[in-house]
């Protein structure tokens, strides 16, 4: 089978760097204690997610044909037939991307989008405000990243295409009537790369790991836990301190008498 180069390689490092910065995030979120120091990387990776978000959607506007969000399937009709075509093994393929991914490509932006600000606003000092929300947000990207990956093998054994190929070597069936993109545009994917690093070294030089703040743009965010409530905690320890030896000494006045 004919291949033709559909994915440029900008779209190719955002899939995957989107894929693994997500991954790192969560599996932080989900394994390590929010107390532990190294919980804030939870948050910085999810920074670094948000910034990630942002290029893709510059990208997705002025990047080559099947990069834009103008290529992608999303009118519902489509979405319900390609199911149905799924399921039916109607062997219709599409150039880019196909309804299924169109819809989990624009909702994990979305979720990705709203973890970052909302990550940003509980840092802020407005957790308890945001935190359901935060956590809704990460449950839901996962669910549909599940999806997604399920509706991937689907495909490939449906159709046996090698589309799960196509966000590594950028390349899918040729239709014929549409043509392949001209270059897989390396120079843009370096430019991509060096954002995302020099952003990752201003996240890394602005964060303090002594108290786990991070200075962002002139806020000041705190990624672990509170030291006021650090101090809270250790004013109430005293105070219980405080009140055992009152009450010992209370115990030992009663005995004395």
């Amino acid at each position: 089978m004919k291949k033709q180069l559909v994915y440029d390689l900008p779209t190719r490092t955002f899939h995957w760097l989107f894929a693994g910065l997500f991954i790192t995030a969560f599996a932080i979120a989900k394994t390590i204690d929010d107390d532990s120091p190294v919980f804030a990387y939870h948050m910085l990776a999810g920074f670094l997610l948000g910034f990630t978000v942002l290029l893709r959607l510059v990208w997705g506007v002025v990047g080559t044909k099947y990069a834009r969000f103008a290529s992608f399937a999303l009118h519902p009709p489509e979405l319900f037939a390609y199911i149905k075509g799924i399921v039916s093994g109607d062997k219709r393929r599409w150039d880019g991307h196909n309804p299924a991914s169109s819809w989990a490509a624009i909702i994990m932006m979305g979720c990705a989008l709203g973890l970052g600000i909302t990550g940003y606003l509980m840092a802020n000092g407005q957790k308890e405000r945001f935190e359901d929300i935060h956590e809704l947000l990460a449950n839901g990207f996962l669910v549909v990243a599940l999806f997604h990956i399920a509706g991937v093998v689907l495909h490939a054994c449906r159709h046996k295409d090698g589309i799960g190929m196509a966000m590594l070597n950028g390349q899918k069936p040729e239709l014929g009537s549409n043509k392949p993109i001209a270059s897989a545009r390396p120079g843009v994917a370096l430019l991509f790369l060096v954002l995302i690093a020099s952003f990752a070294m201003y996240l890394s030089n602005n964060y303090n790991t002594q108290n786990q703040s991070l200075q962002f743009f002139g806020s000041a965010l705190q990624l672990g836990e509170n030291e006021n409530d650090e101090d809270k905690h250790g004013a109430f320890e005293n105070d219980r301190k405080k009140y055992r030896e009152t009450d010992d000494d209370d115990y030992d006045d009663d005995h004395d008498d």
